[in-house]
């Protein structure tokens, strides 16, 4: 296993979270989506890059697993769980339940009191982690592809 540490995301992270979130999204995108469409987003990601800057609205976190970043997450005050993703070399080992538990205390640190976050259609390995963390699927959107949108009370 080894020891997880959850922390808040600093500027050198960045490198690091786009890498992770480039492979993460691979793995559940990768023949549901066109690869043209897949390059072109990681292109503009890398372009882009994030701002791991925190706000008075929200959190960046970064998972390390024995002192090496392996997932992020960032959350804000709407209750919006935007991004969770873990390392796909380094699941199984507990890191996203350290995340995501991380998550929901941001979220109600911030006063939220009820979370929302949506989950690709086709990544059941993502709707199953959050189902089995008391997060419940209330509907569907589709903006370039079906997500499932998933909700949870913070209040317990």
């Amino acid at each position: 296993m080894g020891t997880i540490t959850v922390r808040t995301a600093e500027h050198a992270d960045l490198d690091t979270v786009v890498d992770i979130h480039i492979r993460s999204r691979r793995g559940y995108y990768e023949g549901h989506v066109p690869e043209s469409v897949l390059r072109d987003w990681e292109g503009r990601v890398r372009a882009a890059g994030y701002r791991l800057d925190p706000g008075p609205t929200r959190r960046w976190l970064c998972a390390e697993l024995d002192g090496l970043l392996v997932g992020f997450a960032l959350v804000t005050a709407t209750g919006r769980l935007w991004q969770l993703h873990v390392d796909p070399d380094r699941r199984g080992n507990g890191v996203g339940t350290a995340l995501h538990d991380a998550c929901v205390a941001a979220l109600v640190g911030l006063g939220a009191r009820r979370g929302e976050l949506d989950v690709f259609v086709d990544n059941h390995r993502g709707r199953e982690f959050h189902r089995s963390r008391g997060w419940r699927e209330v509907g569907t959107t589709q903006e370039e592809y079906v997500h499932v949108l998933m909700e949870r009370d913070l209040t317990r």
